[in-house]
């Protein structure tokens, strides 16, 4: 039977394992660790990630492959190498999960780490091959070779990794004859959430990292590294200038009153999933609910060919107002900037309310029936059960969905006021998120840096509302939702 003494220190090695390697697969997203950037024509910022598919490789060489600077065999080898590097990752990300379980999971997850580290080790010869290849190129000056400081750190990476592999397999003890392959219940549930987190992680966190363009005088098709640091020039610009603080007062004025509407019947959804739910007949309920529900999956670019089939100059609601001798002609009301607030909450609201409601109508179906019996019995009517049973069950739901519209009162989202703006409306519709769009992109003087560091603001008094909101609400209801 083995010491107490060596389960602690094959337990310290384990640990040690793992946290090398959750290392090695975030290695993969470093661009200084990026082991297949073998010639200066790959961007800096390439990581090993963002190489694992050809075009992103390929797209570098178009004009090499023309003039015959490149042969394909050297492309072909150094995303050979960047697969098996990504293969050999992806083997230790998989270790990583296993050695979670009990030892013969653990004496599996040794194994996988050791495959895993003799991949990459492959993936790294096949590398240096292809920058033999790009060395011996017939016009190597026109790619720039070069020996990356990824592709040796990449091997060591690998070679520590299959130590580590074979110290953990050899200081584990060996699991007993009817011992299974095993998971404790947290780390089930940690393992199941865990795509989740990596994708939240990749989608929300990772682009993050694009906030240093606020930081400098970037120009757009230039590298980062070449650009000018200014620090918060930007910062103080966007307080000095007066016309970019009227352009932000009238944004932010479009903004919040178009999100205050939205807060202002943000109970619209819970009202209509109560009187959907007090529907008896079933065929006519799922009817009705899909009607409401599919406009939601309709895109805003239909949805405004819709409205001016609608509402143009030439549209069916002038040609039944001409028609019928209301007007005497037709009026494009949706070049018009009168009520473009009203008029875009009533589209929002058109295309969201079934979609909204969903939560609530999930909501209603976990109430205890009971609590009907019991108002039947103390004689209360439908509205009545409605009001003092449905309304009270779905409060917390609500309330969480307020709480997250609060934090969200920056946010509006961009595609539907782009699709309807025009230069007659543009000064009523262009909320916070398009104004960053036109400023950024869309506009023929495009200020990258102004335009990131607005959205930086935006995120950071978005959190502040959110905790803000949050402690408001335990404050007055005792509940939070953080």
């Amino acid at each position: 039977m083995p010491k107490r003494g060596s389960f602690r220190a094959s337990g310290a090695l384990t640990a040690v394992f793992r946290i090398y390697l959750a290392a090695l697969f975030l290695s993969a997203f470093i661009p200084y660790l990026n082991p297949a950037r073998l010639s200066g024509l790959i961007s800096k910022n390439a990581s090993l990630f963002t190489l694992l598919s050809y075009p992103a490789i390929g797209s570098n060489f178009v004009r090499a492959l023309d003039r015959g600077w490149v042969e394909q065999p050297a492309l072909t080898l150094t995303y050979l190498g960047t697969l098996v590097c990504g293969l050999g990752i992806a083997l230790a990300a998989a270790a990583f999960c296993v050695s979670l379980g009990n030892v013969r999971m653990r004496r599996l997850s040794a194994k996988l780490a050791g495959g895993a580290a003799l991949t990459g080790l492959a993936g790294t010869a096949v590398l240096l091959l292809a920058h033999g290849a790009f060395a011996g190129a017939p016009n190597p000056e026109r790619l720039d070779p070069m020996l990356p400081p990824g592709l040796p750190a990449c091997f060591g990476l690998f070679g520590l990794a299959l130590l580590l592999a074979a110290a953990v397999w050899l200081t584990l003890p060996k699991p007993a004859g009817d011992e299974r392959y095993e998971l404790k219940p947290k780390y089930r549930l940690f393992l199941m959430i865990l795509p989740f987190l990596a994708l939240v992680a990749l989608f929300s966190y990772l682009p993050l990292w694009g906030w240093r363009y606020a930081l400098y005088d970037y120009r757009a098709g230039f590298e980062l590294t070449r650009e000018t640091f200014v620090g918060f020039r930007w910062f103080r610009y966007l307080f000095s200038n007066a016309a970019t603080r009227a352009d932000i007062v009238r944004v932010l004025k479009n903004t919040f009153a178009m999100s205050g509407l939205g807060l202002a019947f943000s109970w619209l959804p819970m009202a209509f999933a109560i009187f959907l739910s007090e529907i008896r007949f079933n065929t006519s309920k799922r009817v009705v609910q899909t009607v409401t529900t599919i406009p939601h999956f309709i895109s805003w670019v239909l949805v405004y060919s819709v409205a001016f089939a609608l509402f143009s100059t030439e549209g069916f609601v002038n040609w039944a107002l001409v028609g019928t001798g209301i007007i005497q002609e037709g009026t494009n009301y949706l070049t018009s900037g009168e009520n473009m607030w009203l008029k875009m909450w009533l589209w929002g609201t058109w295309k969201g309310l079934g979609w909204s409601a969903i939560i609530y109508i999930a909501g209603i179906s976990s109430i205890d029936p009971q609590l009907y019996e019991a108002a039947t019995v103390d004689g209360a009517g439908r509205f009545a059960k409605m009001w003092h049973v449905t309304v009270p069950g779905l409060t917390s739901a609500y309330f969480v969905m307020l709480l997250l519209s609060i934090s969200n009162i920056l946010s509006n989202g961009m595609d539907q006021y782009l699709v309807f703006s025009n230069a007659n409306n543009k000064s009523a519709i262009e909320v916070l998120d398009l104004f960053i769009y036109n400023l950024g992109l869309a506009s023929s003087s495009t200020n990258i840096p102004l335009a990131t560091l607005i959205g930086v603001l935006k995120s950071l008094i978005s959190v502040t509302l959110l905790f803000g909101a949050n402690y408001a609400s335990k404050w007055v209801r005792e509940e939070s939702i953080v």
